[in-house]
C-alpha cells in the first residue's frame, strides 16, 4: 500500500511537471508571459517606485562593475601594458624640458577630441533615450564660431580664451573676407570628432545581434525580438512604420557597404536597425563601421555644418529678428530681446563690457541654460531607471527558470 501511495505521488508529480512544462512550450503563454514581464518592468521608474528603482539600480551597477573586473582580469597582461604606458606618459608628462610646449599641444587636442568624442557616444548610446548633444553643444558652438565669425571678419581668435570663450582678434580681417568654406574648416576637427562618437556609438546593436546569431541562443534585448519578429512576418507588414524598418533592413542587407553608407549619411532614427540587420546577417565588423565611420563623422556632418552654419549667417540672422518683429501684436516684444542678445554678444567679441556696471542675464541664455540642465538631468534619470529595469529583466528570468525547471 504504501508502495502505490509512493507511486501515485511521483506520477502526479511528474504529471504536474508536464503540464507546467507545456504551458511553458505554449506560444501563446510565452508571449502573455513576456509582455506582462514587459510592463511590469517599464513601471519601475523613479518617479513610480523610488526605493525599488534605486535598490534595483545599485544592484545593477554592482553586477555591472563585477562582470568588467572580470573582462579585466582574463585581460590582466593587456591591462597591466596600459599602466605601464601610462605611468611612461605620465613621467614625461610632469618632467620640466623643452618637450612641455608640444606635451601641452598635444594635451589640449587630445582632450578637446576626447570630449567631442564622449558627447558623440552619448547622443547615440543613451542607455534607453539619447543625450541630444548635437542640438545642446555642438550645434550652439558652431551657430557661435559662425556668428563671431562674420561680427570678426576673423576665424583666427585667440587661444587661450578659444575655446571656451570666443573674443575677436586685434587685428580684425577685411569686410567680406569670410567664406563658408572657412567657417567649416574652423569647426571641422570638433565636427568630425563628434560624429564618430556616434558612430562608436552604434557598435553595441551591432555587437549584439552578431553575438546572437553566432551563438544561436535566444537575446533578451527587444529590440532584436522585435527584429526577428519583424522578419518572420515581413510578407503581411501594412503600417508605414514597419515598411520604413523592412526598407532599411533590404537597402542594408542587399547593397551592404554602400547601403550602409547611404543609411549613415543622413539623419536617420532606424539607424539602430541597421546595426541589428549587419550583426544578424554576420556583416564583417570593417565593413559595417567603416561605411558608418565615413557617412557619420564625414558626410552628415558636413550636411548638418552647413545646415547650421547659413542658418546663423549674418544676413539670414538679421532677417529672422527683423521677421519676428513683423508679427501682430507680440512681434515687439519678442524682437526686443533677440536685438539685446546679439548687442551683447557682439560687445563681447568687441571687448566692450563694463565690467563696473552688473550685467543682466538675457533672458534666451538663462531659458537655454535651464534647458540644458532639465535634458541632462532627464538623460541621468533614464540612465537609473534604464538600469533598474535591467536588473528586474534579470529577476524575471531567475524566476523563470526556476518554474520551468519545477
Amino acid at each position: 500500500m504504501a508502495e502505490n501511495g509512493t507511486d501515485c505521488e511521483q506520477r502526479r508529480v511528474g504529471m504536474a511537471k508536464e503540464q507546467n512544462n507545456g504551458s511553458f512550450q505554449d506560444p501563446s503563454f510565452l508571449s502573455d508571459r513576456k509582455s506582462r514581464d514587459r510592463e511590469e518592468r517599464q513601471s519601475i521608474v523613479l518617479w513610480r517606485k523610488p526605493l525599488i528603482t534605486l535598490q534595483y539600480f545599485i544592484l545593477e551597477v554592482l553586477i555591472t562593475l563585477k562582470d568588467w573586473s572580470i573582462r579585466l582580469w582574463h585581460r590582466r597582461m593587456m591591462v597591466v601594458s596600459v599602466l605601464l604606458l601610462l605611468a611612461v606618459l605620465s613621467v614625461a608628462y610632469y618632467i620640466e624640458g623643452t618637450h612641455q610646449q608640444y606635451v601641452q599641444y598635444v594635451e589640449k587636442k587630445c582632450l578637446w577630441c576626447a570630449y567631442w568624442v564622449g558627447l558623440g557616444i552619448l547622443s547615440s548610446v543613451g542607455l534607453g533615450t539619447g543625450l541630444h548633444t548635437f542640438l545642446l553643444y555642438l550645434g550652439p558652438h558652431i551657430a557661435s564660431v559662425t556668428i563671431a565669425a562674420y561680427e570678426c571678419n576673423s576665424v583666427n581668435f585667440p587661444e587661450p580664451p578659444y575655446p571656451d570663450e570666443i573674443i575677436c582678434p586685434d587685428e580684425e580681417g577685411t569686410e567680406g573676407a569670410i567664406s563658408l568654406w572657412t567657417i567649416i574648416s574652423k569647426v571641422r576637427l570638433e565636427a568630425c570628432m563628434w560624429g564618430a562618437g556616434t558612430a562608436i556609438g552604434e557598435l553595441p546593436p551591432y555587437f549584439m545581434a552578431r553575438a546572437a546569431r553566432l551563438s544561436g541562443v535566444e537575446t533578451d534585448d527587444e529590440e532584436y525580438a522585435e527584429f526577428e519578429e519583424m522578419l518572420e512576418h515581413a510578407q503581411t507588414a501594412q503600417d508605414f512604420a514597419t515598411r520604413a524598418k523592412l526598407a532599411v533592413q533590404n537597402l542594408v542587407q542587399k547593397v551592404g557597404f554602400l547601403g550602409i553608407l547611404a543609411c549613415a549619411s543622413i539623419p536617420n532614427p532606424l539607424f539602430d536597425l541597421a546595426g541589428i540587420t549587419c550583426g544578424h546577417f554576420l556583416v564583417p565588423f570593417w565593413t559595417f563601421f567603416g561605411a558608418t565611420l565615413i557617412g557619420k563623422a564625414i558626410i552628415k556632418m558636413h550636411i548638418q555644418k552647413l545646415f547650421v552654419i547659413i542658418t546663423f549667417s549674418k544676413h539670414i540672422v538679421e532677417q529672422m529678428v527683423s521677421l519676428i518683429g513683423v508679427i501682430p501684436s507680440i512681434g515687439p516684444s519678442l524682437q526686443k530681446p533677440f536685438q539685446e542678445y546679439l548687442e551683447a554678444q557682439r560687445k563681447k567679441l568687441h571687448h566692450k563690457e563694463d565690467s563696473g556696471a552688473p550685467q543682466s542675464e538675457n533672458w534666451l541664455s538663462w531659458a537655454f541654460e535651464k534647458l540644458v540642465i532639465i535634458m541632462v538631468f532627464y538623460f541621468i534619470l533614464s540612465i537609473i531607471n534604464s538600469m533598474a529595469q535591467s536588473y528586474a529583466k534579470r529577476v524575471q528570468q531567475r524566476k523563470l527558470s526556476v518554474e520551468k525547471t519545477k
